[in-house]
């Protein structure tokens, strides 16, 4: 039984990608970044892909999906407004708190037989107004209730416990307009075997600094991981083994921001290089250029090897240290810790563009994504709900 998809605020294709491994058919995605598009559209060419703000999508532009039954909907919102990180310096009023109407404007006109939204668990929390009473969460239920979804479930799940060798909680609401349909989440598969950074990371040539070219080849070293990371027949993008070694590519770095580095053991980040020194040692260090002026508490955080990573953002050029190499991560060891398949092709500027709503390179791209494995395992759930399996 075929199982059908429509992806809203689709971004580089994470949840197209691990819904794809579980047999569902996305039809079509719409996203409003260009170089998300690029990498969706190189990845998966046979979804067709609107390259629109959400709030200006038509009926005509839903057209082609006339006389289909479209079994999902899928919504992951622009999470920013929802996050706890900065939420002080944030605008109650942003926009984007309102484009989940967009998903339910959306699915009254293709009526999905579910609808799955995706955010961050801060949305939890948001309020409709800056200190009043009613929350986000609660405008979305009512509005999903009036469109006839009344039947739903919500749950905060962890890639972590599916997979995924990163912690990173997200928020999840699955709802239905059929009583009959049973509705569950997907069951952590979390076991003493769980992957870690540097099981992540086995088969990838250890690259220093301002290395430059990027490798080709694989190391000689695999596991179960790395085997379903270049496993393209379960990704279904191909019929063999990754062999070619993509966007291994070591960053460069500034003789000082490498001494600044070399102050950051595993588990510490650029706060912990401050408050270890004295305020004589930091004014030296701050003179030299090594520290900078002030400190951020998410950025320049060593990772540890036997450990899973900390939660990968866009900004994760900026957040992340290799575990023993003193360097940011290579684009490809973040897809790593993201579960992207080493066959994705990630379109974009190669290393930073400016933070800006319009454009996202690389690490943005995968930072901002659902983890493929995480939407795999919901595929495989939302099967199993739809009777498919």
């Amino acid at each position: 039984m075929a199982i059908t998809h429509v992806d809203l605020f689709s971004g580089p294709g994470g949840i197209c990608t691990g819904f794809k491994a579980a047999g569902i058919k996305t039809l079509l995605a719409v996203e409003k970044v260009k170089s998300c598009v690029d990498t969706y559209s190189a990845n998966h060419p046979e979804v067709n892909i609107l390259n629109k703000d959400i709030r200006k999508i038509t009926k005509h532009d839903l057209s082609l999906l006339k006389g289909i039954n479209v079994d999902i909907l899928t919504s992951g919102m622009p999470c920013e407004t929802f996050s706890t990180a900065g939420s002080k310096s944030r605008s109650s009023y942003d926009h984007r708190q309102q484009l989940y109407y967009e998903a339910i404007r959306i699915a009254n006109i293709i009526k999905p037989r579910v609808i799955l939204f995706e955010n961050v668990p801060g949305i939890l929390t948001k309020k409709v107004v800056h200190g009043g009473e009613r929350l986000i969460v609660e405008d979305i239920i009512d509005d999903l209730t009036k469109s006839g979804y009344k039947y739903f479930i919500d749950i905060i799940l962890d890639a972590a416990d599916f997979g995924v060798p990163q912690n990173r909680k997200r928020f999840f609401i699955l709802a239905t307009r059929d009583k009959n349909l049973n509705l569950s989440c997907p069951t952590s598969i979390h076991d003493d075997e769980d992957i870690c950074i540097k099981d992540a990371f086995l088969d990838l040539p250890k690259l220093l600094a301002n290395q430059g070219e990027s490798h080709k080849g694989y190391l000689r070293k695999s596991n179960a991981y790395v085997e379903l990371m270049r496993n393209n027949s379960f990704w279904k993008s191909g019929d063999s083994k990754q062999n070619e070694l993509t966007y291994h590519v070591a960053p460069n770095h500034r003789d000082r921001t490498i001494q600044r580095f070399q102050l950051i053991k595993q588990g510490e980040n650029l706060k912990d290089a401050f408050l270890k020194h004295s305020d004589s040692e930091i004014f030296q260090l701050q003179a030299d250029g090594i520290l900078p002026k002030k400190w951020f508490i998410q950025r320049n955080m060593r990772l540890v090897p036997n450990k899973k990573s900390k939660t990968v953002t866009s900004h994760c050029l900026d957040e992340l240290i290799h575990p023993i190499l003193d360097r940011a991560l290579t684009v490809r060891e973040v897809a790593r810790l993201q579960s992207f398949p080493d066959s994705y092709d990630f379109a974009g500027g190669p290393f930073i563009c400016p933070h800006v709503y319009e454009t996202q390179d690389k690490y943005e791209q995968i930072g901002d994504a659902v983890p493929p494995l995480l939407a795999y395992a919901w595929g495989k759930k939302i099967r199993e709900i739809l009777g498919a399996d």
